[in-house]
């Protein structure tokens, strides 16, 4: 009996410092196919970037994101997995920033590489869709120096936003 063949190559990494996300993918498709190898045809690419503004339309000064360290890491990877294999993609690379984050800066990145560009691109937008429902991520939002948890964040949580005045971290 033959072996089967290798599962989807997954990256994935939560990250207290600024995200850099092309260098982080060039990285990635540099470790996963180092010359000469040459990587698959299509890559999906998500960036995504704190919005500047609050929930409720307010000036955003920070956001502030808490996770359960080890279970959050390991769901992040099970997810993509779980992607992947579905929609038959080769690898997934994906790195999420948790601490504090301030508007303009990446929040997390995804890359997806596929042979087509359809599995691509639909991996990248399902794996999306799976962060943002799935992930245990806490967010607050900080605007005129007072922090708000954001209800309905994480699939976790029950109740609504709670104001807490404390100095910006």
């Amino acid at each position: 009996m033959g072996s089967s063949p290798p599962g989807p190559s997954v990256r994935s990494h939560l990250e207290l410092a600024p995200l850099a996300p092309f260098q982080l993918v060039e990285r990635w498709q540099a470790e996963l196919w180092p010359p000469p190898a040459v990587a698959p045809a299509a890559m999906g690419l998500f960036v995504g970037r704190v919005r500047g503004t609050t929930a409720a339309g307010l000036p955003l000064e920070a956001l502030e994101l808490e996770h359960y360290p080890g279970m959050s890491e390991r769901l992040l990877e099970q997810l993509a997995r779980s992607c992947a294999e579905r929609r038959g993609v080769e690898a997934v690379g994906v790195a999420h920033r948790v601490g504090t984050i301030h508007p303009g800066e990446a929040i997390v990145v995804v890359a997806v590489f596929a042979d087509r560009r359809g599995p691509a691109q639909l991996c990248c937008q399902e794996l999306l869709e799976a962060l943002k429902h799935e992930a245990p991520f806490w967010k607050r939002e900080w605007s005129g120096g007072r922090g708000t948890w954001v209800a309905g964040n994480t699939p976790l949580e029950e109740g609504g936003g709670v104001q807490v005045p404390r100095p910006l971290p």
